[in-house]
């Protein structure tokens, strides 16, 4: 292997408390009562597989997941039976680039750093570029590349999600291993080809988690956490 590649939203960063933060903040800053930001936060990441697939379908063209987000976030405020037309532009941007905010898991910068040493890094995320760079820029993520559904023009699991990652790379399927702690994830690069990692996130959907607790599959790597992974790695 040369090269370890990440799914970011779960596996890098703890999406659910970030965006339960900043809702916080925007409910309180709008007089919004009575809605949990928690339960907003797992509300929006519901659409977030449905929203890819249009796209995966051909029902619609590639699309940023920034965009897909927001359209996300309007359908989930009218859900929640708030008024969007009564909301500011400006508070519904600074919403939708929550995922910009996010925070990476206690050991991932460690981690990731000893990784670097010896293997090329990069996100393999659904995210778009500027997303990706967001994160990357206030979590201190040392990324040797910034790569990712803008990159692929496809969304994870689709073959060419995986595919095109290793060719933008330079390197055949088998020499690029994709990290996730989510097991379809994973699937689909093993149909591709690649080397597998799985770290698990138990919390990633609160305290309740129910899936991707453990591998589901023959995977070449199951570690604890980043700091395990860069010592299995060799690191």
């Amino acid at each position: 292997m040369k090269a370890f590649c990440f799914d970011v939203f779960g596996t890098v960063v703890d999406w659910r408390s970030g965006v339960a933060r900043d809702a916080a903040i925007f409910f309180e800053r709008n007089g919004l009562t009575g809605l949990d930001p928690l339960e907003f936060a797992d509300a929006w990441r519901s659409r977030y597989q449905p929203a890819m697939q249009a796209c995966r379908a051909g029902d619609r063209p590639y699309v940023r997941l920034d965009v897909l987000h927001r359209e996300n976030l309007e359908y989930v405020l009218a859900q929640m039976r708030v008024d969007i037309k009564a909301i500011q532009e400006s508070d519904l941007a600074w919403l939708n680039m929550a995922w910009h905010r996010l925070d990476p898991w206690p050991d991932v910068v460690a981690g990731l750093t000893r990784l670097k040493a010896k293997y090329i890094i990069a996100p393999a995320s659904n995210g778009n570029i500027a997303l990706m760079v967001g994160i990357a820029k206030r979590a201190g993520i040392p990324w040797d590349a910034i790569l990712g559904a803008e990159v692929t023009q496809a969304y994870k699991p689709a073959p060419q999600a995986y595919l095109r990652l290793a060719e933008v790379l330079g390197l055949e399927p088998a020499q690029v291993c994709m990290a996730a702690a989510h097991n379809n994830d994973l699937a689909g690069a093993h149909e591709c080809g690649l080397a597998t990692a799985f770290i698990p996130r138990p919390t990633e959907h609160g305290p309740g988690q129910t899936m991707d607790l453990a591998p589901a599959g023959d995977w070449n790597i199951v570690a604890s956490d980043f700091n395990d992974l860069a010592s299995r790695a060799g690191c």
